[in-house]
This record gives C-alpha cells, structure tokens and sequence, in this order.
C-alpha cells in the first residue's frame, strides 16, 4: 500500500529526466520562433473571423439628436444588387451578386458553365419599431447610406 503513494523523497524524482527537459525546451522554442508563431498566429486570426475575407461589409451607424444614419460600404456592387428590408425593429441589408460564366471550345468539344451566387447581409436593431415610410436611402460610389427618424414616444405627466 506504501508503494501507491509517493513519499516526499520520490518527490525529486517526478521531473523529467534531462533528455526530456531539452527535448520540450527545444520545442517550446521552435513553436515560439518568429517563423512559426507568424503562421500559428496567422491561423488563429483567420479563425477569430467569423468569415472568410470578402463575405462581409463594413456598416457604421450614428446616432445624432434626430436620426440614426447608416453607412455601409460597398465598393464594386451595383444598385440592383442590393436589398434593403425592415421587419420591425430590425434593418437587414442584403446583397446578392448572380454571374453565370459559359466556355465554349468547339476544337476540343468542351463546354463549361459555372454560375456564382455571392450574398452577404448585416441586420441592425433599433430601440423602437421602424416606420418604413419615414427611412430614406441613397447610394453613391460604393457608399450606401440610409436615414431613419428617432421617434419619441410619449412623455407621461405623473400626478401627485
């Protein structure tokens, strides 16, 4: 029964012989080096992304007095492309790019179709229901930026 506990004296013991120890220094150095801590770390910031680079638009939203005002920015796309969508107190602005590309090689007698479907959207809540009515939206050079009234609601006298 002793034997199944280890005594002070096997203390000393439970390190790791020297091989050992060089070996995991050796690799703790190797995995902390310039060229592999650059791609370890490039790994870890393409995973902290939750989508690949290009799927995504970058949205500011401001909040003055009287309105909030929306930017997104959307360099490349068309009007057409893009769909604007209020449900409430919810925004979503989508957008979504349909290219059908066809290859025609009559020497070799191969066709080839390939149709790309790219879309990306970004929903923004707001503290109060949206008048549809009330949001303007304009887009110009790759700058999609849309205005909606805050509405106020009601101020309620309290009684004494």
């Amino acid at each position: 029964m002793s034997s199944m506990f280890p005594s002070d004296k096997d203390n000393h013991k439970s390190q790791l012989p020297e091989p050992f120890r060089d070996l995991i220094k050796s690799m703790n150095n190797f995995f902390t080096d310039k060229p592999v801590k650059g791609f370890l770390q490039s790994i870890d910031d393409f995973f902290s992304q939750p989508f690949p680079l290009g799927t995504g638009f970058h949205v500011d939203t401001v909040e003055t007095a009287k309105e909030y005002i929306i930017s997104a920015e959307l360099p490349g796309i068309k009007k057409e492309q893009i769909q604007l969508n209020i449900n409430g107190n919810y925004l979503t602005i989508s957008i979504e790019n349909k290219e059908l590309e066809t290859e025609e090689n009559e020497l070799t007698h191969v066709y080839r179709r390939k149709y790309i479907k790219q879309q990306a959207s970004r929903t923004l809540s707001f503290p109060h229901a949206v008048n549809e009515k009330l949001v303007k939206a304009s887009y110009r050079d790759g700058l999609l930026q849309i205005r909606i009234p805050r509405e106020s609601g009601k101020i309620i006298d309290i009684e004494e």
